[in-house]
């Protein structure tokens, strides 16, 4: 099975990434990784922090010549402000006694918990009064190794002409109206936009909402949607709970920081209708190119999914962000060392981060749709995978 895993702290020396039977024989474009995460790290919203950072891919193994091998692919991605981290967070050394004022400062305001964020639930768990050993790690710095190990599995996707693309849908209050949006007019317009949506007034009303929330100390959430299209039928499966691909895209989904729900198609909308206005009418079309001619649907209101399985329309799924917890008027807390009433600790934090979740979002969609391909048609070799994949394609039915 493909899978990645990540390691790395926010503040630590480097963030890695590490992908698992990725098949071999593909060759891997470096250009293409640093590309998506220098999308992640833009967005107008964005804090400080993104000033510091010029996220770069490097490759230590699974590679030669640029070619994959088979074998476990390893990324790193170097943070920066390391060398203003060194002492707080070196790996082995107690931290030193010569610190200034600001490190100071850092070292002790560990201790007030921000609601909203991991940092209570985790110090419970690791049994921890030192939040600083759960914030970096739950810091949605981690997704920089995500979208470096999503780019590598969205070549493999790209190669047998699978396309992905996302974009912003709201922040805050201000939202597209607009309910049919073209894949091709996402592609030419969403990354012209510093929010990531395609429409330049909606846009204007974002960026407003935006600064107004820095300018109040406050934070922004809304909702990004993630479209895949040319996606075979068949990828996924009924057989069990754990194979149903709608099921493996909710959770990677739900596991990016901030989201707090995700839907398929028409998801909750479907909820309040008649089955009759809901399914998609089948029809069938005799002859054409191997991924054209069959089975098809005038409308896609399953979103590509039905039965936990690809129906052949274009894969849509959207997700929904809370404002992040950190604030520069924080909250109410208690503080975990003498439980007295305080407020809640600050960290250089962003306003708005849903123009650089959907980015997180296409990354993880290029995991699990990678994943979900090569469980289908086999991991070992492009060659073997492309045979199985024509043949399948040409296979009567």
């Amino acid at each position: 099975m493909l899978r990645f895993l990540t390691a790395g702290e926010s503040h630590g020396q480097a963030l890695i990434g590490q992908i698992e039977s990725f098949p071999a024989g593909l060759k891997i474009s470096i250009d293409k990784i640093n590309r998506q995460l220098t999308r992640r790290q833009g967005g107008f919203g964005r804090g400080g922090r993104m000033k510091i950072e010029h996220d770069r891919a490097r490759i230590l193994s699974g590679l030669r010549q640029g070619i994959t091998l088979g074998s476990p692919i390893a990324i790193i991605i170097e943070n920066r402000d390391w060398s203003n981290w060194k002492k707080l967070m070196d790996p082995i050394r107690p931290v030193s006694s010569r610190l200034n004022a600001r490190q100071k400062r850092l070292a002790n305001d560990t201790t007030r918990p921000r609601p909203g964020h991991a940092d209570l639930s985790g110090a419970v768990k690791y049994d921890t009064r030192d939040l600083r050993n759960v914030l970096e790690r739950a810091s949605a710095r981690e997704t920089a190794a995500r979208v470096a190990c999503g780019a590598i599995a969205g070549q493999l996707l790209e190669y047998f002409d699978i396309r992905m693309v996302s974009h912003v849908l709201s922040i805050g209050r201000a939202r597209m109206k607009r309910k049919k949006i073209a894949f091709d007019e996402i592609v030419s317009k969403a990354d012209r936009s510093e929010v990531r949506c395609v429409d330049p007034a909606v846009s204007a009303e974002m960026k407003a909402e935006i600064k107004a929330a820095r300018k109040n100390g406050d934070t922004l959430g809304g909702v990004f949607e993630v479209r895949i299209s040319n996606l075979p039928i068949g990828l996924g499966s009924m057989a069990q709970w754990f194979t149903r691909l709608d099921g493996a895209l909710a959770a990677a989904m739900m596991s990016i920081q901030s989201v707090k729900g995700v839907e398929i198609g028409d998801g909750f909308a479907s909820a309040a209708k008649k089955g009759s206005a809901v399914h998609d009418a089948l029809y069938y079309k005799p002859s054409g190119s191997v991924r054209s001619r069959g089975f098809y649907r005038r409308t896609n209101r399953a979103g590509g999914i039905e039965g936990g399985m690809t129906n052949g329309s274009e894969l849509i799924i959207r997700a929904a962000c809370k404002p992040i917890a950190t604030l520069m008027k924080p909250l109410e807390t208690v503080d975990v060392i003498n439980k007295s009433a305080a407020r809640a600790i600050t960290e250089r934090s962003d306003v708005c981060v849903v123009p650089a979740a959907a980015v997180v979002g296409e990354a993880m969609m290029a995991m699990v749709m990678a994943s979900a391909f090569t469980d289908k048609f086999g991991n070992d070799s492009l060659a073997d995978i492309e045979a199985a994949f024509e043949a399948y394609l040409k296979r009567e039915f």
